[in-house]
């Protein structure tokens, strides 16, 4: 027996046990009034017989002891409970990245550089959604969805892992990066709906408007997080390629974000706008988002009832008829 998922409905009965040593007392003082007594004044005309029958009297009162302790336990309902435990997501949440892969993502403000910070971070992130589906957008000169929404977190956090930088050419179309997450949430079926849009630039290419896109955003009631990574300052930032190694060639340069289209976005989609300027700031802003974007899940336990008591009641019936039955049988002589 698992003692674990044992209980006892109605313990309260146990005080009943409180009885037990005042009818043993009971039993002891009356037990000499509920014999007959024959006196005479000599005994030597009788043959005499030990009998160990009157001996064992008192087992007929241990009988009714135990048959009434049984059920004092059998009052308490003792039983087994077996708990089965059902969950249900009642919100989920559909939740695109939105990622820029230009070439500037390869500066190294970041370590061991910008992108794969970000793809560290995001791996995190991903693993801490269990119940919500995730999709990836890449962007820079241009945009496409790398992975559509989805459940299986296994393939979104390959699709992470196996994100470069020169997929795409060259150039910053923040528009067509939001457009294309967007796109891939206006037919979700979600309660709520996320998109995660993280640049390190300013706007310079693509023929989508990142305000036109934001209207689209608000319109579908899509909420977007902003997240500008980048140090304040300069940054070794890759100007050039090796022609002989194949290496990038790094140069420090000023740091430029379009904040305020960042703002922007975020404040027209009920969102909110971050900065990373290290590792240790973007991982914290991921943790923030994880925790603002909570998916509501509902638990549901159904209990299942073994009742133990019936075994009990049948015991002490049993010991009671056995005490009847020796004291109107064996025991009939000397009561």
């Amino acid at each position: 027996m698992d003692w674990s998922n044992f209980e006892f409905l109605n313990p309260e009965f146990f005080w009943l046990f409180a009885l037990i040593p005042i009818l043993i007392v009971w039993y002891v003082l009356m037990r000499n009034k509920n014999s007959a007594n024959l006196t005479i004044p000599s005994v030597k005309g009788f043959k005499a017989e030990q009998s160990w029958l009157p001996k064992l009297k008192p087992i007929l009162y241990v009988l009714r002891l135990l048959a009434f302790s049984l059920l004092i336990v059998a009052l308490a309902r003792p039983r087994n409970v077996a708990v089965s435990k059902k969950t249900k997501t009642n919100k989920g949440i559909d939740i695109v990245m939105a990622i820029d892969v230009s070439a500037s993502m390869m500066a190294k403000d970041l370590k061991p550089n910008r992108l794969e910070a970000l793809k560290n971070v995001a791996t995190d992130f991903v693993n801490q959604r269990p119940n919500d589906r995730i999709g990836i957008v890449v962007y820079a000169g241009e945009s496409f969805t790398q992975t559509p929404i989805t459940s299986d977190k296994g393939i979104v956090k390959r699709t992470i892992s196996d994100i470069k930088w020169g997929q795409l050419e060259g150039g910053t179309a923040i528009g067509m990066g939001l457009g294309s997450a967007v796109n891939r949430l206006k037919e979700s079926k979600a309660k709520s709906k996320v998109i995660i849009l993280l640049t390190d630039g300013v706007n310079n290419s693509g023929f989508i408007d990142p305000k036109t896109a934001t209207e689209l955003a608000t319109e579908l009631e899509i909420k977007v997080y902003t997240i500008g990574i980048g140090t304040n300052g300069m940054a070794d930032f890759p100007v050039n390629i090796n022609p002989q190694t194949g290496q990038l060639i790094f140069r420090k340069q000023q740091v430029e974000i379009d904040e305020d289209l960042l703002k922007y976005i975020a404040e027209q989609t009920d969102g909110k706008y971050f900065r990373a300027t290290d590792n240790t700031k973007l991982k914290e802003i991921y943790d923030e988002i994880n925790k603002l974007e909570k998916t509501k899940i509902e638990e549901f336990k159904y209990y299942n009832y073994e009742e133990k008591y019936r075994l009990l009641v049948l015991i002490a019936l049993g010991l009671l008829v056995l005490e009847y039955t020796l004291k109107n049988t064996i025991f009939k002589s000397f009561i």
